[in-house]
């Protein structure tokens, strides 16, 4: 491919991910079922100890639902990108219900406001999950 622009990567130092992953929020979350995949844009929290999902409830009986529920390893991948520079980090591991408490107004400093499609807002409930951060692996664009 003697013709196809491109530009260099390279692995991020911890330092970096942890400070990429604290300020960002959100990111694409991968779940699987065995040769189907399901992938769902979610917003996010990392205090450095914890990576944590908010995920909406809408009923017992949802695609998201049924994937999480098969999905022994999830990767959720947060990025940004430009023709000239780019990061991005992919956090892989099992995906648990979070046992934590919080209430609304530690949500709402967590996480970015929800975005609605269609729902009523007394129909819609959040379960927080946790992603268990077993593999991190960041890479950013060199100059």
């Amino acid at each position: 491919m003697e013709h196809a622009e491109y530009v260099y990567t390279s692995g991020m130092s911890e330092s970096d991910v942890d400070e990429y992953l604290r300020a960002g929020e959100h990111g694409v979350l991968g779940l699987a079922d065995d040769n189907d995949a399901y992938t769902v844009p979610l917003s996010y929290h990392y205090d450095g100890d914890r990576f944590l999902l908010r995920m909406s409830e809408h009923d017992d009986d949802s695609e998201k639902g049924r994937f999480i529920e098969t999905t022994e390893t999830a990767t959720f991948v947060c990025y940004e990108a430009s023709t000239t520079e780019s990061w991005s980090i992919h956090v892989r591991g099992p995906l648990r219900e979070w046992e934590g408490d919080v209430d609304e107004k530690t949500l709402n400093e967590w996480f970015q406001p929800f975005r609605l499609f269609d729902e009523a807002i007394e129909n819609v409930g959040f379960t927080l999950y946790e992603l268990g951060m077993e593999t991190v692996a960041g890479r950013e664009t060199v100059e």
